[in-house]
């Protein structure tokens, strides 16, 4: 049991990291518009190039967790991830930036699929739902994040300051925790991509975590600047502290929930209580009830994504890790391909409706959702 729970501390790191890094990028997406001189059309191509990064890593990420036990590719895209991190920092041209977002984007999806992978395979020595925890330590790695971006907007702290401390703490903790990660998870059998018809129950999963990732996505990457431009705030990152917040701490009660009232009804109260929050920062854009609305839309989209990933280990055709890489490429592209279509949307009409975007695909979460338990009956 000390081993096991070594193990859960080593990969919690690096979910709190992943969190961590990713919520500073995201912070400060603000700024990086303001020192390009970027409008919402220019920003939203310039985040299209994460998705399309992304897709490019699908192959090589699904080939990597199948081949070795996850820890390499974990400690790999780690590695890969913080020095595209810092290439956002030094970067000086925009054809830098784009060089660096693009290592940022592959890193992550690898990263990804590692920690959900050893995240349910320890689940399942554990014997109980603790995948949900696992989520939430990366929502609280992204709230830290978000408090210490905060921070360095109100002193004026430079860009590249700011992301180079993180950067160095991240990897200060990322080589303490390595030696502790789960070892010789690889599995078998089920680790190779068959071509052909799609599997129904892998498809609709994958269509809700992309719905998911969709307003997640768009949320981590447009609330800042729709609390500075819409609701007229100056401390942007506000938005974004307590979208985190909310996201924490659904997802650390998100286990206990769902043992009380199951994963099916666990969805359709997810996707209501998001589409509630969401009406309310769209109606009444001000201060207070901008930031009510992000928190409850918080509270409802956090519990998906860890809900999904424990779903997608009950596939009978694809062992964890490749079910994951399956599953996870639908939520990589949708957490990225998200926050350009609202910059288009936005400079076709207003950053204001084109919130109503994630307001449809929260709604499509119900009927996928129970698309997902029909499939998985018939296996």
């Amino acid at each position: 049991m000390q081993t096991l729970l070594k193990q859960r501390i080593a990969l919690s790191v690096f979910f709190f990291l992943s969190g961590c890094c990713f919520s500073t990028w995201a912070s400060r997406i603000p700024t990086i518009k303001n020192i390009y001189q970027l409008n919402e059309a220019e920003l939203g191509s310039l985040l299209f190039i994460l998705p399309i990064t992304s897709l490019i890593g699908l192959p090589f990420s699904g080939w990597l967790v199948a081949k070795y036990n996850t820890r390499y590719p974990l400690g790999l895209g780690f590695i890969l991830f913080i020095f595209g991190l810092l290439g956002i920092a030094f970067a000086n041209e925009m054809w830098l930036l784009i060089v660096a977002l693009s290592v940022f984007a592959f890193a992550m999806r690898i990263i990804n699929i590692a920690m959900n992978t050893q995240s349910l395979v320890l689940q399942k020595l554990y014997g109980k739902t603790i995948n949900g925890s696992f989520h939430g330590i990366w929502s609280l790695g992204g709230l830290v994040g978000i408090l210490f971006s905060t921070l360095t907007v109100r002193l004026e702290i430079p860009l590249l300051w700011h992301l180079s401390f993180v950067s160095g703490f991240g990897l200060l903790m990322a080589f303490l925790a390595f030696p502790h990660l789960l070892k010789k998870d690889r599995q078998a059998e089920g680790n190779k991509f068959i071509f052909g018809k799609p599997d129904k129950f892998i498809l609709y999963m994958g269509l809700m975590v992309f719905c998911a990732a969709v307003c997640e996505g768009g949320i981590y990457d447009w609330s800042g600047v729709y609390f500075r431009e819409v609701v007229k705030e100056d401390l942007f990152t506000l938005s974004y502290l307590v979208f985190m917040i909310a996201m924490t701490i659904s997802r650390f009660f998100s286990d206990v929930i769902i043992q009380r009232i199951g994963m099916s009804k666990m969805f359709v109260l997810s996707a209501a209580v998001s589409i509630f929050g969401l009406l309310l920062l769209i109606l009444v854009p001000q201060v207070y009830p901008a930031l009510i609305g992000f928190c409850i839309a918080g509270l409802g989209i956090a519990a998906i994504f860890p809900m999904c990933f424990s779903l997608s280990s009950k596939s009978k055709k694809y062992a964890p890790g490749m079910a994951i890489s399956l599953i996870g490429t639908y939520a990589t592209v949708g957490m990225l391909i998200g926050p350009p279509i609202i910059g288009y949307l936005a400079h076709l009409f207003n950053l204001n409706l084109a919130f109503i975007f994630f307001i449809l695909f929260s709604a499509l979460l119900i009927p996928l959702s129970r698309q997902v338990f029909y499939q998985m009956d018939k296996q």
